[in-house]
């Protein structure tokens, strides 16, 4: 696709803006904490907006509706899982992460199970974010380059030496600005998808509804308490603990509660991100369904995504008609083609900076929150106990230009190896399992000391391991399939976090026993 003058030119300037806005506050982070917590002075309802930017990514633009149009909306129930999680995170993590005394998530690890536990955090911390920047990277490249037409390797450095200067530059308060304004680019570019494709329907929305319904495009899944399949509980108990992750000790969370000006108000922030990311999960999975009946409208244009869709899977649809691929197969594809097909000029230009907007409000939220982390618990605590605000600020600026550095050799490197990215996310989701076990031991389990942590950590990472990777036990073990674990995927983290904190409960209550005793 060749770009129309007008889309190119709604593309640059919401570029140039976003990048201006972020060196805006090049003077409000020159210290450290400015650059980490922007002094503590921020409104709630702007971090909870930077927080709702943090949710949305550009995966999230074109993941979901794909996934709705080739299911339906059982994966709409890790979003009703957020109010909960929001209350619990505002009845107990924001007050505990606001009044510990720290900015970093990992130095109250330290306290209760001694320095491995702080370093196992920040290790896994570090890789999951190196890992994102990556995989975001590479997925907005992959999306961009069929949109524009540009290489993925143009995309992947122009994209990461952007929001690298602006991140170090502006330090948070350019990140969360910047969130805000990707937040609402982002939305509007949603409901201008959603409203063009009802239009679209040649016999407006009551037909959208009709073969929406007649092909079960609007269920839920099942309300069994099967946990082997995707009914509705599994993507509900999922998004309950990833949520509670991401609110109990992803330090891109805690270090926003540190932010606002005050507890109270780092609480509406969870709330705001969290309420307004509901309604705009489920836009997206409108926009998934109103895909799938508006190309049943249009059956010459469906052939057309077809056969696009056979493009991009190559190899693995070779042998398979484009009209016979699954929807599963075609998901990815429809979206791409709606946006470069379907849309006025300049509406493509506003779609397609939404979703840079997406990609870019991911990365620049790791980069700031990795710098961080690097400061607060290798630099400081490891080598300069005593080290100054200027080297601080160095340390903070070089971290920030190299996390963006690699993150872009990263996204190179997946290039044409499709699944490194799988890869890449299914080793993080195995870190982070472990590691909200540890937090919630270490919260709720007030007699739980180091040996009883290190064996549910222990434990624990083993069961995530037998959960997240049945093909390769399978291949190097030659383990019977009655080994394998029979539950859904999306169950690891729900048991990984619960077996850490379980067993690190049992050990500690043995140990007491057995120290009562005469």
């Amino acid at each position: 696709m060749t770009l129309r003058t007008v889309d190119a030119v709604v593309i640059a300037a919401y570029l140039v803006g976003v990048v201006g806005l972020g060196c805006w506050f090049v003077r409000s982070s020159r210290t450290t904490q400015g650059f980490m917590v922007a002094a503590g002075r921020l409104p709630g309802w702007v971090v909870g907006l930077s927080i709702l930017g943090t949710y949305l990514s550009s995966t999230t633009f074109l993941f979901v509706p794909g996934k709705a149009y080739a299911t339906n909306w059982n994966a709409f129930a890790f979003s009703l899982s957020l109010p909960l999680a929001a209350w619990i995170a505002t009845r107990w993590f924001v007050p505990f992460h606001r009044n510990c005394g720290s900015v970093s998530a990992y130095d109250h690890l330290e306290e209760r199970f001694g320095p491995w536990a702080r370093t196992y955090g920040v290790a896994c911390y570090l890789l999951t974010q190196l890992a994102r920047v990556g995989a975001v990277l590479f997925g907005v490249s992959l999306i961009m380059a069929t949109l524009t037409g540009w290489s993925q390797a143009t995309i992947i450095i122009t994209a990461g030496v952007l929001v690298t200067l602006y991140t170090a530059m502006g330090g948070i308060e350019a990140v969360i600005w910047t969130d805000v304004v990707q937040s609402v680019v982002l939305s509007v570019g949603a409901v201008t998808l959603l409203v063009l494709l009802v239009l679209g329907m040649p016999e407006g929305p009551s037909q959208a509804w009709r073969i929406a319904t007649a092909d079960d495009k609007l269920s839920l899944g099942g309300f069994a308490f099967d946990f082997t399949r995707s009914t509705f509980w599994v993507p509900l108990l999922y998004g309950l603990f990833e949520n509670l992750k991401n609110f109990g000790i992803d330090q891109s969370y805690v270090q926003r509660y540190h932010t606002a000006a005050t507890e109270r108000q780092a609480e509406n922030s969870v709330w705001i991100g969290a309420l307004l990311y509901l309604p705009l999960s489920a836009v997206f999975f409108a926009i998934g369904t109103l895909c799938y009946t508006y190309y049943q409208a249009h059956p010459s244009m469906l052939l057309e995504v077809q056969v696009a869709a056979a493009e991009r899977l190559g190899e693995a649809a070779s042998a398979v008609a484009p009209s016979d691929l699954t929807a599963a197969q075609v998901g990815d594809s429809v979206l791409p083609h709606f946006i470069v097909h379907g849309l006025p000029t300049g509406a493509t230009g506003l779609i397609i900076a939404a979703i840079f907007a997406a990609a870019m409000s991911s990365i620049d939220t790791s980069l700031n929150s990795a710098a961080t982390v690097t400061l607060l618990d290798l630099y400081k605590r490891r080598l300069r106990p005593d080290v100054g605000e200027r080297e601080s600020m160095i340390v903070l600026y070089a971290t920030t230009a190299l996390m963006g550095a690699v993150g872009v050799g990263v996204a190179l490197a997946m290039i044409g190896v499709n699944s490194a990215l799988d890869t890449w996310w299914k080793l993080s989701g195995i870190f982070a399992g472990g590691l909200l076990g540890l937090f919630l031991l270490g919260v709720l389990a007030k007699r739980a000391k180091r040996p009883a942590a290190l064996c549910g950590v222990i434990i624990g990472v083993l069961v995530i391991l037998w959960m997240s990777l049945p093909d390769l036990i399978q291949q190097y073990t030659a383990a019977p399939a009655w080994v394998l674990s029979p539950l859904h995927a999306h169950m690891t983290i729900v048991v990984g976090t619960l077996t850490v904190f379980l067993v690190g409960v049992a050990v500690s209550r043995v140990s007491s026993f057995i120290a009562a005793k005469p």
